[in-house]
């Protein structure tokens, strides 16, 4: 029996199958599996064993609303934080092949840090499946960001445990990519509204102006789309949950297309 066989063994004895699963009531339950499909697709992982994604999904708040003794996703939380280093730390070795282990660290700091992770949260959607108390949903700033970004962890974990490090790999170097791509996570100081504005000073194409052009989610997972414009005409656009970040994510892109 494999390592990870046996842990999940050991781990569905502690959660139970009977009037609780993964410590959530059987109609909780139920409404996962209904949902599996759109869990699913967000995450981009065929879940085997929904016990897992269950208790990953699980904030500790939630037993205020179940009313009883239960686990919450913080074993997991712990799991996928060791996990997630692994798995950036090989990819940022394998990708900066001349960086020294000062500049990798500062790499990696980057990628895993609270805000990083509640980034990929965001960009999966994962607030529309967490299981936690009205109070907790309701939770907007640092707060919600540690809960996307601890609930990020869990998700890497039930993924390590379901289907073994390669399928946590392919996930978590997915969320990587997208969101260095898109500008939504940086890995320099850059500021690319900076640069943005004195390359076009210097090719005379004016100062760049931003504007919002979509806002949606609830309040505590709000996401901006923000369009840069260069004489009137788009240059680039970019999401982010807030402001600022979305128009760094613009700038960063209509660079790209400039240089």
């Amino acid at each position: 029996m494999s390592w990870a066989k046996r842990a999940r063994d050991v781990f569905s004895r502690l959660v139970g199958r009977e009037k609780r699963r993964g410590g959530v009531h059987r109609a909780e339950y139920d409404r996962f599996l209904s949902d599996q499909s759109k869990f699913q697709a967000a995450i981009g992982y065929a879940v085997r064993n929904p016990d897992l994604f269950v208790q990953a999904l699980l904030h500790r708040s939630y037993h205020q609303k179940a009313h009883e003794v239960s686990l919450s996703n913080e074993r997991l939380e712990f799991l996928g934080d060791s996990v997630l280093n692994l798995i950036v730390g090989e990819y940022l070795y394998t990708q900066f092949a001349a960086a020294a282990e000062g500049e990798l660290t500062k790499l990696r700091s980057r990628l895993v840090n609270r805000k990083a992770l509640a980034t990929y949260a965001h960009g999966l959607r994962l607030s529309e499946f967490i299981l936690m108390s009205q109070s907790a949903a309701q939770t907007v700033g640092k707060g919600m960001e540690t809960i996307l970004a601890d609930t990020f962890e869990a998700i890497v974990a039930a993924i390590y445990l379901d289907g073994g490090y390669g399928a946590a790999q392919v996930f978590v170097k997915r969320q990587l990519v997208a969101a260095m791509k898109s500008g939504a996570v940086m890995t320099s100081d850059d500021n690319y509204k900076s640069m943005l504005l004195e390359y076009a000073q210097a090719k005379g194409l004016g100062v760049p102006r931003y504007a919002i052009v979509k806002e949606e989610g609830p309040d505590h997972d709000r996401m901006f789309t923000v369009e840069v414009l260069l004489n009137n005409q788009p240059r680039g656009s970019g999401t982010g949950r807030n402001k600022k970040e979305a128009e760094q994510a613009a700038a960063s892109h209509a660079l790209q297309d400039l240089l």
